[in-house]
């Protein structure tokens, strides 16, 4: 039920994000990138449904448990039929780089939060939000880009569909 309230409110906020925008702005916003894909909304009704899973180092289903890298492999494989694999890095290396002001949901956000380049991995749901499965607290939760700890981390985003 959770899930479903959050996915209502970040519809309604991407629908009033695009009624407020002025013509000159939506024409530029629709030339870049669309507002948001198929595959990327799937992606995030899917991840939404995850949200409180516990954090398991390795955890590549819900059942044992998800590790970032395992979560976003996971979630694009049972929602999308897109593979990826690997570590957060991995990842990273093979998705298409985007801005991070040209973000949609679906897209994949990366961090430094072990003193390592690309060593966390979430996925972007809109209105400044990502889902992710960090270590710390245990399960997988959602975040806002702009939370200090997230922003001074952010380092890049990449986009696979």
């Amino acid at each position: 039920m959770r899930a479903l309230q959050i996915l209502v409110a970040i519809v309604m906020a991407l629908l009033l994000a695009a009624c407020s925008a002025t013509p000159e702005r939506r024409a530029s916003q629709s030339a870049a990138r669309p507002v948001a894909s198929e595959k990327g909304m799937d992606v995030v009704i899917f991840a939404l449904g995850l949200v409180d899973t516990r954090y398991r180092f390795g955890g590549k289903n819900p059942e044992a448990g998800f590790d970032c890298s395992g979560m976003v492999a996971y979630i694009y494989g049972q929602a999308a039929g897109v593979k990826v694999g690997g570590s957060a890095a991995d990842i990273a290396r093979r998705g298409r780089p985007v801005d991070r002001d040209e973000l949609r949901p679906g897209d994949l956000v990366f961090f430094n939060t072990r003193n390592a380049s690309l060593s966390h991995v979430g996925i972007y749901i809109g209105d400044d939000r990502f889902v992710h499965a960090p270590s710390t607290q245990g399960q997988v939760r959602i975040d806002k880009l702009a939370a200090n700890y997230y922003a001074q981390r952010f380092e890049t985003a990449r986009a696979y569909f």
